[in-house]
């Protein structure tokens, strides 16, 4: 079999990446990037190095796939960050409907049931929504909100001893996942492809409130007395604008907390009874955490 990644050798596309190669089978990983290219080369996989705002690139590589792995990658740099994430959107829309691909595994994220009011899961409920008027099959894989993320606190921790956004209380519930797993999830359903229509599934590795987050986090760092502390929006804004964050990416991620606080990004993981399906718990996180802390 034949798939193409994107996300270049990103925290989920490179073990992907991996386990797609170990499996036996042909592997082609975009990446804007040429210096990833004997990276890339490393891991068995062949280096397709353009741009996702390159319609013609994405056709010509998009073709003789069996599968796609679809995710639009990071930037910190546009001016409009919504309107970034539909072009790429839009040109991935293109792309496959000229390069005859029929199954495509979606990046998507938790929240994207909304279809606005979450910040940059807008985007990704766009693609979603869009990829649903081309006749192929596409599962929509929706993490919740990544571990990894809690590194962007590790200044907080350091200089105020604490954690926390502009959202979480106490007892409230967060849904928590690990790139790996997220991996593991799109591994699982490239190596069948039996998925039709379109359908979307939640990956998570955990439920836990927010204070038990700080504590095992602040046990692993021998701070066990690190609490969770709810921010104003406008204390969350000025936070991420002082840290350097292009105002239209601060102004997507402020959203983006406002529907966790609001219970809106969540609603529909518990409403449909979702449970976690990955390996990876809050505590084995914290042990990576101290790694990179």
């Amino acid at each position: 079999m034949k798939y193409i990644i994107t996300g270049s050798v990103g925290n989920i596309s490179k073990p992907l990446a991996q386990q797609l190669v170990a499996a036996g089978h042909e592997v082609v990983v975009i990446s804007s990037n040429p210096e990833r290219t004997s990276e890339i080369e490393a891991l068995g996989a062949k280096a397709a190095i353009g741009s996702v705002l390159d319609v013609p690139f994405l056709t010509t590589t998009f073709k003789g796939a069996d599968a796609v792995y679809l995710m639009i990658p990071p930037t910190w740099t546009p001016t409009d960050w919504p309107a970034h994430l539909k072009k790429v959107a839009d040109n991935y829309i293109e792309a496959l409907s000229q390069s005859q691909v029929k199954k495509v595994v979606q990046l998507s994220s938790i929240g994207a049931h909304l279809g606005h009011g979450a910040g940059p899961i807008d985007g990704l409920a766009y693609l979603e929504k869009q990829l649903k008027t081309l006749a192929i099959d596409v599962l929509s894989l929706r993490p919740s909100y990544f571990y990894t993320n809690l590194y962007t606190m590790a200044d907080l921790i350091n200089h105020a001893g604490i954690m926390g956004s502009n959202f979480g209380s106490d007892n409230e519930k967060f849904v928590l996942v690990h790139p790996k797993d997220i991996a593991d999830a799109a591994f699982e359903q490239l190596s069948k492809l039996d998925f039709k229509g379109h359908s979307h599934e939640y990956v998570s590795s955990d439920v836990r409130t927010y204070s038990e987050i700080a504590q095992a986090i602040g046990k692993a760092i021998n701070k066990p007395d690190l609490p969770w502390v709810a921010f104003t929006d406008e204390q969350a804004l000025q936070g991420m604008q002082q840290a350097g964050l292009a105002e239209t990416i601060a102004q997507g991620y402020l959203q983006m907390g406002i529907g966790i606080r609001e219970g809106k990004v969540q609603e529909d993981y518990f409403s449909s009874q979702s449970q976690p399906n990955g390996k990876v718990k809050l505590e084995d996180f914290a042990k990576e955490f101290v790694a990179n802390f």
